[in-house]
């Protein structure tokens, strides 16, 4: 193929096409007229000899070759605007919104600091905590760009991706002060009284009730919320006990803990980019300071 007969800004505009999957908001986004967004994706389409968008019920849909051009086309156009335009912004002058994909746990540790640290240090950047779909999700998204830092537990390694460690973290059992069990806490009293688990899925069971199950024993889900947040307010107004990791009873406060009953594995939290995305200013500003929060 002959390179010179690519223009560069219709691999522009294919980017906004794939992310938004919509015509005229990618034109929105470009400050383009729809029919010249129109016709960019046509030139497209004959570029790459693929639909890239089909009609789908009421909306279009990314087809599989244009979703595996993403993460290409995302790091081609990242590697072409450090080239001819290496950024040299100081933070104070960075207008940017960063996306950052993670959990209640860690979320609710550290946004207020990490606002006040954006206040004095990067003003312009803004933040999108995006929804929490699990670590899979937000890892896809680094690599198709649909988020910029996520943060979770990432065991595996990923040459695209950039990983760094921040934390190992360990859980207690959590009641409220006074509770029934405080005075004579062991494994019957833990599995006497109904527990809260935590599932972004609505799952009943966890990896504690097959450990339990090989010990002979089983305990009740009295309850099963979405979200860490949401537990201690529910521990304080009740008798039901939880698992949470020691983090969250600490800065939830007013809650009685104790060392879990059986061995439970703890977790290793890590904060990751794409690799791409190792010059952009306000990201790493932005990884930066949660790494020095988190550690």
């Amino acid at each position: 193929m002959n390179l010179r007969s690519i223009d560069l800004n219709l691999l522009v505009i294919l980017d906004a096409l794939l992310d938004e999957a919509h015509v005229s908001r990618a034109a929105s986004r470009l400050g383009l007229s729809q029919p010249a967004a129109s016709a960019a994706l046509q030139r497209c389409r004959h570029l790459f000899q693929d639909d890239l968008l089909e009609r789908g019920r009421g909306t279009m849909r990314l087809t599989p070759k244009a979703v595996s051009l993403r993460a290409s086309l995302k790091s081609l156009l990242a590697n072409v605007t450090d080239l001819v335009d290496p950024p040299n912004v100081s933070l104070a002058d960075i207008r940017q919104t960063v996306r950052i994909s993670m959990a209640d746990y860690p979320a609710l540790l550290v946004m207020g600091p990490l606002l006040e640290k954006l206040h004095d240090t990067a003003p312009g950047i803004d933040l999108v905590i995006q929804p929490w779909h699990g670590a899979d999700a937000a890892k896809s998204a680094l690599v198709d760009g649909a988020t910029d830092i996520a943060i979770s537990v990432f065991p595996d390694t990923d040459e695209d991706i950039q990983r760094e460690e921040l934390l190992t973290e360990h859980y207690v059992v959590a009641t409220r002060e006074g509770h029934p069990v405080t005075d004579n806490f062991d494994l019957e009293s833990w599995l006497s009284f109904p527990h809260i688990l935590v599932s972004g899925r609505g799952d009943q069971r966890s990896p504690v009730d097959a450990q339990l199950a090989k010990r002979g024993h089983s305990r009740r889900i009295g309850l099963v919320v979405p979200t860490f947040q949401m537990v201690p307010a529910l521990l304080r107004m009740s008798d039901m006990v939880a698992m949470l990791p020691s983090r969250v009873v600490q800065a939830s406060g007013r809650l009685h803990t104790f060392a879990t009953p059986i061995p439970v594995n703890g977790f290793t939290l890590h904060l990751a980019w794409h690799r791409r995305r190792t010059n952009d200013a306000g990201l790493q500003h932005v990884a930066e300071l949660l790494i020095g929060l988190l550690r």
